[in-house]
């Protein structure tokens, strides 16, 4: 085994720069994912494994040896370096030792049918990762089919990363198990429309409670708005129902992530 040493292996290289920069991220198709648990996720899933990076003096894990093993078998390059050149990689304190460069998967609208996405959700232009990963955690929790980030360039809105770091941890591998599209609002307006979906929304300025409406009907997809603006009133247009999710304190709104994981459960509780 050949260890190495060199912070400037253009292997090292691209994973920092997947690590610390969108436009690389976009220009080559890859991710970095982070850590054993996450890892071997990723491995469970099939997921398009391009190359694995660990730090044989920080892997102390049979499950962690084994996964390397096994991918090596595959036919994947593992590349083993140093302590010093994986603390350059690691995005937190106490790294693991290991991290996996992973193709990204997409599927387009087109490849999407009532008959197979019975519960989806799409989000216009989130704007943190971290709630793109949580709520793709709440969505697996749930049963959900698969998540829609929509751009709005009408209204300048663009959506978070789904592969940035933050939104990979916080998914805790469900990131893996989903169909992810990404596409633009007025594409989606179009689609829609010709689909069988029942598209419901939420905005605070609903009349709707979302506990009175007497089941959710499906196939479905739940429209939530981004954390700044909510649904802007032509994108609340499109939807066939537009709930609200009660405040009764001081605060007027809810995290996005939070929101989305209380119409989701409540979606499960009350089919029609």
């Amino acid at each position: 085994m050949t260890t190495i040493t060199s912070k400037g292996n253009p292997r090292i290289k691209q994973a920092r720069a997947l690590l610390t920069q969108r436009k690389e991220r976009d220009a080559s198709g890859l991710f970095v994912v982070e850590g054993i648990r996450h890892v071997g996720e990723a491995c469970t899933a099939n997921a398009k494994i391009e190359y694995l990076v660990y730090s044989p003096t920080r892997l102390t894990s049979e499950f962690a040896q084994s996964l390397i093993q096994e991918q090596e078998q595959l036919g994947v390059d593992c590349l083993a370096v140093s302590e010093q050149v994986f603390s350059t990689l690691a995005e937190k304190d106490n790294p693991a030792g290991l991290l996996a460069v992973v193709r990204q998967a997409h599927l387009g609208l087109e490849d999407l049918s009532p008959a197979s996405f019975q519960r989806g959700v799409a989000l216009v232009a989130p704007q943190d990762p971290g709630n793109i990963g949580s709520i793709l955690r709440s969505m697996d929790a749930t049963g959900a089919s698969g998540l829609l980030l929509l751009d709005d360039p009408s209204h300048e809105q663009y959506s978070a990363d789904p592969y940035h770091p933050s939104a990979v941890r916080a998914s805790m591998g469900a990131l893996f198990w989903l169909p992810l599209v990404r596409s633009d609002f007025a594409a989606f307006r179009v689609w829609i429309q010709a689909q069988a979906f029942t598209l419901y929304g939420t905005s605070a300025h609903a009349e709707l409670d979302y506990c009175r409406v007497a089941g959710y009907q499906h196939p479905l997809i739940l429209l939530m708005g981004s954390e700044r603006q909510g649904l802007f009133p032509d994108q609340a247009a499109v939807c066939d129902v537009v709930v609200k999710l009660p405040m009764l304190g001081r605060v007027t709104s809810l995290n996005l992530a939070t929101a989305t994981g209380i119409m989701l459960y409540k979606i499960l509780e009350k089919p029609a």
